[in-house]
């Protein structure tokens, strides 16, 4: 009975937020896409941070704080959904040997969710760079040297992954097949 009689009134904030909640979905979905303008899109942002923290000489805090959710993300987009070593072997896992049926690659963080969190994530330290408290006194090379350390760790640690299960999670190299023309299209006459 409470729920009915508030919801006359609802607030202009509210109905704010709703309606630009509406808008803003309306557009992630006509986003969806266009992957070349969506990254680029975020290649711009990101470039933008970048300038923002070389002019500021200062947030690396922040930067190495983004690297690392960055790199979090792109393990999320390298890993199959189903990982072999951690589920036991049902219908869903990657196959291991040539003579298993060819299972499709599905990523654990699909391409739209990581793009939408890394946008997300430049866009907050962009915003962060804002506020002079986050601004802490460290000596940045040190962090990028441990960030650099941490990339090759990982991405040794992923790739060997790939090679035992042997799964490659881009469209690049794979074989694609086209319609080709049929014998009968070519005009010989099949007996």
């Amino acid at each position: 009975m409470e729920g009915s009689e508030n919801d006359g009134n609802v607030t202009p904030m509210a109905k704010w937020k709703t309606e630009f909640s509406r808008k803003f979905q309306y557009f992630l979905d006509r986003s969806t896409p266009h992957t070349m303008e969506r990254w680029l899109g975020t290649l711009a942002v990101a470039m933008i941070y970048v300038l923002r923290v070389y002019y500021v000489q200062g947030f690396y805090v922040i930067s190495y704080g983004l690297g690392i959710y960055v790199l979090n993300l792109l393990i999320g987009f390298l890993s199959p959904k189903v990982d072999p070593e951690l589920e036991a072997l049902d219908g869903a896992s990657l196959p291991t040997k040539g003579s298993d049926e060819f299972k499709p690659f599905i990523r654990r963080l699909p391409e739209f969710k990581f793009w939408y969190a890394i946008t997300k994530a430049f866009v907050v330290a962009f915003v962060l760079t804002f506020f002079s408290m986050l601004d802490v006194p460290v000596f940045w090379p040190i962090l990028l040297c441990y960030w650099i350390f941490l990339f090759f760790l990982t991405m040794k640690r992923q790739i060997l992954h790939m090679i035992k299960y042997k799964y490659v999670p881009f469209d690049i190299g794979k074989q694609r097949y086209t319609n080709k023309k049929s014998a009968r299209s070519s005009g010989t006459p099949r007996n």
